[in-house]
């Protein structure tokens, strides 16, 4: 029987081991390796697809919902996709050794700040295998290990992702150890994990809010918390509303059970008599379950009633609420309240309404004009994301290179004491 202790601490000290090699370890080689394990996820696709069917199928027989099975599910596009954000990795500039600032003291110190690795970084994450590829890729190009624990509804997925990737990178002269994965679905293993100081420099959480609530409120690991994605779209009175509409279908149904697409429709009461029916036609022959506040039922009767936790909750499915506002006021009042400091977009040809929005909103990311669903690393140029920061210390938005470095300070000096 698998000692699963043990196990979590052998797999910590081997990390922190790789981890003192990626600090020597150069750009080129990285970016080898990088390129080795895009080649290999799509040498070993087949093997990864009957993984990923294995998980598909265990998913279907304990009912998870179709959003969460969307999550889990591979393909060979969605491969490729994993291939190609190795690649867009590997053509990133290499933060590690930048030179952030120089200054030279009045005693005729040299003194700058580099990037530096942050050093082994555990990722704790649910259903999307694709989280394995990210992290391991902005991970190994920033110079850092990984210690990976996906859910257990991905294990099969995880697991062989993992060998494919692991090989390729101890292949291309990176040290074993860099990337690691808990091949084990017991829970208890996170909690070790979590008690790891001296061994894990960080911790990043990204799944539902049980998931990165527990990890906050347990973990000794000093913790970067991603994003609960409770996201808000706001139709101003002064929106352009074929505009509006394509937004909101956007960002209500591209990708439903992703934390960056909208969970509640804000709409201007002067725009609400003309824009709620010509937008909820689309969204109900998209298959949209709609729940509306007392006014938005006057203008459509048909949709069911919105109760208050409706207004507090990410759906992460095709479900939306929609209340109508008496002003711009009442929307920022409401996205202050309920919002989780992921995305926020207004829709509105009105500047001053618009700045106001931009000023006012406390979230990560907010929009004009534009849909939430690009509040994503590779959107940003990032190549790929860790995962989207809803925090203010350290870092917040989507985490790429940068997000994970950390500064050290060298000083040259001619004998100088103080």
């Amino acid at each position: 029987m698998l000692n699963i202790e043990k196990y979590v601490i052998d797999t910590a000290v081997k990390a922190k081991n790789a981890s003192r090699i990626m600090n020597t370890i150069g750009t080129k080689t990285k970016n080898d390796a990088l390129l080795l394990m895009a080649d290999a996820l799509i040498i070993n696709m087949d093997t990864v697809l009957s993984a990923n069917k294995k998980d598909i199928e265990n998913g279907e027989k304990a009912g998870r919902s179709q959003a969460l099975l969307d999550r889990l599910l591979l393909n060979e596009k969605r491969i490729q996709d994993m291939a190609n954000g190795l690649k867009n990795v590997a053509s990133l500039p290499d933060p590690i050794g930048e030179v952030v600032k120089m200054w030279k003291t009045p005693n005729e110190l040299t003194m700058g700040s580099i990037r530096v690795p942050l050093g082994v970084i555990g990722m704790i994450y649910e259903a999307r295998p694709n989280v394995t590829v990210d992290a391991a890729a902005l991970c190994i190009k920033s110079g850092n290990v990984v210690i990976l624990k996906g859910g257990s509804e991905a294990i099969h997925s995880n697991t062989a992702i993992a060998h494919v990737i692991t090989e390729a990178a101890v292949k291309a002269g990176l040290p074993d150890g860099c990337i690691q994965l808990l091949e084990t679905t017991d829970r208890e293993a996170v909690n070790i994990l979590m008690k790891l100081n001296g061994y894990v420099d960080v911790l990043i959480p990204r799944g539902g809010a049980g998931l990165i609530n527990a990890v906050v409120k347990n973990s000794t690991v000093p913790v970067i918390e991603t994003g609960i994605g409770n996201c808000h779209v706001y139709i101003d009175k002064d929106a352009d509303l074929d505009m509006a509409e394509k937004i909101v279908i956007n960002a209500k149904t591209q990708r439903p059970a992703v934390c960056n697409a909208m969970e509640t429709l804000l709409v201007h009461k002067d725009a609400a008599t003309e824009f709620l029916p010509m937008v909820v036609k689309s969204l109900e022959s998209l298959n949209v379950e709609l729940r509306g506040c007392p006014e938005t039922q006057i203008i459509l009767p048909d949709i069911k009633p919105a109760v208050d936790e409706d207004w507090a909750t990410e759906f992460l499915d095709l479900i939306l609420a929609i209340k109508v506002v008496e002003s711009l006021d009442e929307a920022l009042d409401h996205i202050y309240k309920y919002g989780t400091k992921h995305s926020e977009a207004i829709i509105t040809n009105n500047y001053l309404n618009s700045q106001r929005f931009l000023k006012e909103v406390d979230a990560a990311a907010v929009y004009v004009n534009a849909s939430t669903r690009f509040t994503d690393g590779s959107e940003f140029g990032f190549g790929a994301e860790i995962g989207i920061s809803t925090q203010k210390l350290h870092a917040r938005g989507p985490m790429g290179l940068n997000e994970l470095t950390t500064v050290k300070y060298i000083i040259y000096g001619e004998g100088q004491v103080r």
